[in-house]
């Protein structure tokens, strides 16, 4: 790293940008290192897409599902560090396909987990642990390189300085930040052209509210042919703590380009036209009679793809990082935290 840890009494500062997974994955590699950290982050809430409502009782996770991880290092972080009200969902991923045939299998043997208040409380773990400083309601608004620092301007407060930054954000909105940097260097635009390729999906979430058990032999079911209106539809009563005894709360996820083409109407129609479309995958024409609806909208919410990291890892000797799903190439809460907790890695490296 340009900027010395320690110099003349000086300690190494680094901001994230983006409270997230990837973001607080990041903050918490770094909880070690010699080194102050701040997370700005835009919204009011940590976890980014790990998100959770709650109404009359019930709690249910509106973006992220679950957690899932193939990596020991994340199962083990969540296992023994991040374990406070940690639960596991129960019951099967079943698919679907085009017709509306559904079938069992999809699932293996790994756990599903989530927290009895909410998938959002993996967000809230990671910021305590972490011990970073978390700036909420604060967006950066632009960056600029001056000699060997980072000057990070926000919406509403005096610019600070960073030794090294860490950018989290949605492909987009990384892209959008570089593309109005100051920073006069080659890398700039072609970071900028690189990470603005990643694609995402547009995902609307819609809860429905029944005051009455829905008994399946599943807990959730997946189209896998990507050729229906419908791309995911959940039990939250599966999800311990989640749901009232005698009623039932399905988390509908319809197809991207259904999202798409219905994003901009009013929630009440996405909810019964969610519904109509769910009574008729179920065989249960009561479904379309909920007793309430709550529909969430995420604009850019699953990539594509992901960046080419060798580009990426160019940007390191400006002591300039990133991480995300977008990152890592999988649209998934696990290879978020995971390109997260890299990222802090190798920040926490160039401080030695």
């Amino acid at each position: 790293m340009t900027g010395a840890p320690t110099t003349g009494g000086t300690t190494t500062t680094v901001a994230v940008v983006g409270a997230g997974v990837a973001g607080l994955g990041a903050a918490y590699a770094l909880r070690d290192a010699d080194a102050d950290v701040t997370v700005f982050e835009r919204r009011e809430s940590v976890g980014g897409r790990a998100a959770t409502r709650r109404r009359d009782e019930c709690v249910y996770d509106v973006g992220a599902n679950y957690l899932k991880s193939d990596s020991e290092r994340v199962s083990r972080l969540v296992r023994e560090e991040l374990a406070d009200g940690l639960a596991e969902v129960e019951g099967a991923v079943w698919t679907f396909d085009a017709e509306g045939e559904i079938s069992p299998g999809r699932d293996d043997d790994a756990p599903k987990w989530t927290y009895r208040e909410g998938v959002a409380a993996l967000g809230e773990r990671l910021r305590d642990a972490g011990g970073a400083t978390v700036r909420l309601g604060t967006e950066v608004t632009g960056l600029s390189r001056e000699d060997e620092d980072w000057r990070i301007e926000t919406a509403d407060t005096t610019p600070e300085t960073a030794d090294a930054v860490v950018l989290t954000p949605p492909a987009p909105a990384t892209a959008g930040l570089l593309d109005r940097a100051r920073w006069d260097d080659s890398r700039r635009e072609a970071l900028r052209d690189e990470i603005s390729s990643v694609s995402y999906r547009t995902i609307l979430t819609v809860a429905l509210r029944y005051d009455r058990p829905i008994d399946r032999p599943f807990y959730a079911l997946v189209n896998t042919d990507k050729a229906h209106d419908l791309g995911w539809v959940a039990r939250e009563e599966c999800k311990p703590g989640h749901v009232p005894d005698g009623e039932s709360l399905l988390v509908v996820q319809p197809s991207p380009e259904w999202s798409a083409a219905r994003h901009d109407d009013a929630d009440d129609e996405i909810a019964e036209a969610a519904a109509d479309r769910t009574a008729d995958l179920l065989d249960d024409h009561a479904l379309r009679s909920f007793d309430w609806a709550d529909v969430v909208r995420w604009q850019n919410a699953l990539p594509d793809s992901g960046a080419d990291r060798g580009a990426l890892a160019r940007a390191a000797d400006a002591d300039l990082f990133f991480a995300g799903d977008w990152v890592a190439g999988e649209g998934r809460l696990h290879a978020a935290l995971e390109s997260g907790l890299e990222a802090g890695e190798r920040v926490a490296d160039s401080l030695t």
